[in-house]
């Protein structure tokens, strides 16, 4: 499997999981923690997965699709 493929199949799954999930584990991979949809992948891939899930996140949020909840 490629590089990008297995970026690709990191994101899916943790698009899977929904908004809320999706913004903790964008959390967790700018801090530098270990997820485990990313686990087994270089640091350049969960970087690109970061990155990618960024990107995603920001046209729901321009959407207001995706709303952020605190509490």
């Amino acid at each position: 499997m490629s590089e990008s493929e297995r970026v690709s199949e990191a994101v899916e799954q943790i698009c899977a999981t929904g908004c809320s999930q999706v913004r903790v584990v964008m959390a967790a991979l700018a801090a530098g923690e270990e997820v485990a949809e990313a686990a087994g992948l270089s640091g350049a891939e969960r970087h690109a997965v970061l990155v990618e899930l960024q990107n995603i996140m920001a046209v729901y949020d321009a959407a207001g699709s995706c709303p952020v909840r605190f509490g």
